[in-house]
């Protein structure tokens, strides 16, 4: 995937910096501008995405833990 911003090739300290008010410009992976309506539907994609992945770490996390208090439970007997 290409990347999003037209402003990521200068570090992000030296952007903030010296100039407070740069324009992100949003591209498409063919190189054009998004328009708001596609940037909102990317935003949510990735804000989903995100969400799935965080939901799919507590599952592993729980099921670890699940495992570690059955393992501990059973060398007490």
């Amino acid at each position: 995937m290409a990347m999003r911003t037209g402003a990521t090739r200068l570090p992000l300290k030296h952007l903030m910096e010296n100039s407070p008010r740069i324009p992100f410009r949003y591209f498409s992976d063919k190189g054009r501008v998004l328009s708001e309506e596609e940037q909102a539907i990317e935003n949510v994609y990735i804000v989903k995405m995100e969400r799935e992945r965080l939901e799919k770490l507590k599952k592993k996390l729980a099921a670890a833990e699940a495992e570690k208090d059955k393992d501990k439970s059973a060398s007490k007997v």
